[in-house]
């Protein structure tokens, strides 16, 4: 009997046996230049109804990778080995393309990260979903469009009738990332499984994903889970499978995992997840803390300017800024917003997408026109003026942002990138220029050999340092980080949090630090402002705000996230699995 023989009968109401997936000793390389490059190296477990099997590990680990090839989408150019694959005890490792097609949305639901790019831009989602019903002859029209809108009511959708006629890009990003996951249950399959679900969403909006896919394994599905995200995966996973270099360097319950951790590398993942617990110690291992600046640290050559008369590096009064849309209506993105930042402090800003705290962050910059309201830098007038007169402060206030790589020119390396942010400088001679570029390096602890380098040639973790060097080329007193870490893995955003820490401590500079992450901003801030709406409903020191939030609006911010203690889990005397993998 076919698995798809099996899958209808079982639509049909029979009882199958408990394993749904079982794998052992899977292998996945891919041929570069004609020879195989092995990326996943014998990944083995079993899944049962209503649990969830998750898959942590940074980016280049192989987790994407194993998720793929488990249901035949590694790629043409991909070798897939195992010693047992099967889904439904049928054996799946000699699949055609067109067998695979045939139990993808039937049996098998695959959830990608980035729902705007993974649905069709061109056409509404309701047709989206309606396709994976239709390929599979699942009812008539009629019965399809019915169907349709259950699984948005389903998923959460408001609206469902309205939602359905609308494309992707005239969706949120929780309703689009909503929409692919009912695209993706359409024919109730038995196996989920969900790449990064919930990577760079606001707090709300992932506590909306996550909840779906909690009722999935409530209603008896099985959940594969792939993410670099502890606190997701303390939420819903049984199992745990901890991945490095294509390697499963730790597997076993999660409790057991996250509770009795056995890999140094689990260890070093667990803590380098930020709360208000981690903050004033480093998230990264072997990194210290010094009273004093590092000695090998040029930080005094990169040294921030405070206003002579110590008072606020940059104030925000009553900033105001409106949106005018294509029909006609006026949107007030920032309303009323007032704030002022200290020599050496970090003021968060957090909020939902479409907060207004990004465009807070513009208008900080210079980079909107206000509507209303007065920016001063360094006790001097600052938004009212035109730009050329701006250009002798302009390299007082730098910028961060979350994907540094759109904001490189692709034909620069690093340092012509470098070199380029310190123009405003009158160096006398290039051998001088050339000794300031490399200071930036050791600031950020970068070596030397990456100056030749283009941007597409680093990691993110490099990228991420580099733009962090260019923001400290001119000496700023202030620098605005807008989601500047929310797309990194939990150790590579550790390492950036640290250098954070100390290069403020070593430059005095202080931070307008922009981010959707709660864990983030009470790590780092010494105060944080609420946003909603355009409005700042509260304001005051991270402890007073996470502990004993005043609004609704910040209570329900804090009430969705997702909870990661350690210690919850310690004390529970079961052991994990270490398998047998090389260390590394």
């Amino acid at each position: 009997m076919s698995i798809v023989q099996k899958a209808e009968e079982r639509l049909d109401g029979l009882d199958w046996p408990a394993t749904r997936l079982r794998v052992e000793n899977l292998r996945t390389g891919f041929m570069v230049d004609g020879t195989p490059r092995p990326v996943v190296n014998g990944v083995s477990f079993e899944l049962l109804p209503g649990e969830c099997v998750a898959i942590v590990g940074e980016s280049g680990s192989g987790k994407s990778v194993t998720a793929r090839s488990l249901v035949g989408l590694a790629g043409t150019n991909a070798i897939v080995e195992a010693d047992t694959l099967e889904i439904h005890h049928e054996d799946v490792r000699s699949f055609t393309p067109r067998q695979w097609r045939r139990i993808r949305g039937r049996d098998i639901g695959f959830v990608l990260q980035d729902a705007l790019v993974s649905l069709d831009p061109l056409r509404p989602v309701g047709a989206e979903i309606d396709e994976a019903l239709r390929l599979h002859k699942w009812g008539d029209r009629k019965a399809r469009k019915a169907r349709v809108l259950d699984l948005l009511t389903r998923v959460g959708v408001p609206l469902p009738q309205l939602r359905a006629r609308q494309r992707p890009d005239q969706l949120s990003g929780g309703l689009r990332q909503r929409a692919l996951i009912a695209s993706a249950i359409a024919l109730d399959p038995d196996i989920v499984i969900a790449d990064e679900p919930t990577t760079a969403l606001d707090v709300t909006v992932q506590a909306q994903v996550l909840a779906q896919l909690e009722e999935m394994k409530a209603r008896g599905a099985s959940v594969i889970l792939i993410s670099h995200d502890l606190s997701v995966v303390a939420q819903l996973a049984d199992q745990i499978l901890v991945m490095r270099g294509g390697d499963v360097l730790e597997q076993g319950t999660a409790v057991a995992v996250l509770g009795s951790p056995q890999h140094e590398y689990t260890k070093t993942l667990i803590a380098a997840v930020p709360s208000e617990a981690t903050r004033g110690r480093p998230l990264s291992p072997g990194t210290e803390t010094p009273a004093e600046p590092a000695r090998d640290r040029p930080a005094a050559e990169f040294a921030a300017t405070a206003p002579a008369d110590d008072g606020p590096v940059l104030e925000a009064t009553g900033l105001i800024k409106r949106f005018h849309t294509s029909d006609g209506t006026v949107t007030r993105a920032v309303d009323g917003v007032s704030f002022s930042l200290a020599h050496g402090e970090t003021l968060g800003i957090v909020g939902e997408s479409g907060s207004g705290k990004s465009t807070t962050a513009r208008l900080a910059l210079g980079l909107e026109t206000l509507d209303g309201g007065v920016v001063r830098l360094l006790g001097h007038e600052w938004s009212a003026l035109p730009e050329r007169k701006r250009r002798s402060l302009r390299r007082r206030i730098s910028v961060v942002y979350q994907d540094p790589l759109s904001s490189f020119d692709p034909r620069w390396n690093v340092e012509r990138i470098l070199l380029d942010a310190l123009r405003g400088e009158r160096f006398a001679t290039a051998a001088v220029r050339k000794e300031r570029v490399l200071e930036l390096l050791r600031l950020v602890g970068l070596p030397a050999n990456v100056l030749g380098r283009f941007p597409l040639r680093l990691s993110g973790g490099q990228r991420q340092r580099v733009a962090i060097a260019r923001a400290l080329a001119p000496r700023p007193s202030v620098i605005v980080l807008d989601e500047a870490v929310s797309a990194l893995d939990v150790t590579i955003q550790a390492q950036i949090l640290d250098l954070l820490v100390d290069l403020q401590r070593d430059t005095g500079v202080s931070y307008l630090f922009i981010s959707h992450d709660l864990g983030v901003i009470s790590h780092l801030s010494d105060r944080v402002l609420v946003m909603k709406d355009g409005v700042v409903v509260e304001e005051g020191e991270p402890g007073d705000i996470f502990r004993h939030p005043a609004h609704p609006y910040t209570r329900d911010l804090i009430a969705s996230i997702p909870e990661f203690d350690p210690a919850s889990f310690a004390g529970i005397p079961i052991q994990p699995v270490v398998p047998n993998q090389k260390a590394t």
